[in-house]
């Protein structure tokens, strides 16, 4: 069985595969028994043949696919699901996750003698991206900050690094992947948050626009809240049995 599953979810992004796949490997030179997991979300352009090609030369490498785009979240717990490690960690299909930050996120996961680490999330420093969706980004972050108080000030960083069966446990929902540090802190677990780099895109273009990312969150913000506080937990027992 692997340490570490990385999961990568990508949608049309068959130009940023063989780059990413190969700083992949050498982050996890080091690391020994893994895999990697690329979920293709529905893509129209060559990015699991191109995934495909490579498998022969890599055996750790896998490949998922959904016959339609269903969305990162619907990607990400996918990829979860397939992945044979407890520890599973992220990073976006998109090249602008640096997999040089990946040890970040196992290393702490795999050194927690405590069982108490369920989360370890990246915040970027010196995001490359443009000025709008910086400003936009800022906005839902302190909206989110201050409905959800989930302690982080980068929720949407690709780079992520968890226990799969607490992951399996969080209620599973489009777009959750934005609010992992709010959801694993209602389930109990410890967060831990770490500074990651970013940096521009290689290739391609974003599937996303500020204005979807913009509607989407409210609406989901709203139900993350609700979720939040109608967690209910119980101390329960069990009597023993009494045997005359």
């Amino acid at each position: 069985m692997p340490a570490v599953s990385i999961v990568i979810p990508m949608k049309n992004e068959s130009e940023n595969v063989a780059f990413l796949l190969d700083e992949i490997a050498q982050a996890c030179a080091a690391l020994g028994s893994h895999e990697v997991i690329v979920v293709d979300d529905g893509s129209t352009d060559d990015t699991a043949g191109r995934v495909r090609d490579r498998m022969a030369a890599d055996p750790a490498l896998r490949l998922v696919r959904h016959a339609a785009s269903a969305g990162q979240s619907a990607a990400v717990h996918s990829g979860v699901l397939a992945a044979r490690a407890p520890i599973i960690c992220t990073l976006d299909g998109d090249g602008q996750n640096p997999p040089a930050d990946l040890p970040k996120l196992w290393d702490p996961l795999l050194a927690d003698a405590t069982g108490r680490l369920g989360l370890v999330a990246g915040q970027r420093v010196g995001r490359q991206d443009t000025a709008s969706k910086r400003w936009a980004s800022r906005l839902a972050n302190a909206l989110r900050a201050r409905l959800l108080r989930d302690g982080t000030r980068d929720t949407g960083c690709g780079l992520k690094g968890f226990r799969r069966d607490a992951f399996l446990a969080l209620p599973y929902f489009d777009h959750m992947h934005r609010y992992l540090p709010a959801l694993f802190r209602r389930d109990g677990w410890e967060v831990a948050l770490v500074d990651v780099s970013h940096r521009e895109r290689h290739a391609g273009r974003s599937n996303y626009n500020n204005l979807q990312r913009a509607l989407v969150g409210l609406h989901d913000l709203v139900g993350v809240a609700w979720l939040i506080k109608r967690r209910k937990k119980a101390r329960a027992s069990e009597e023993p049995r009494h045997v005359d």
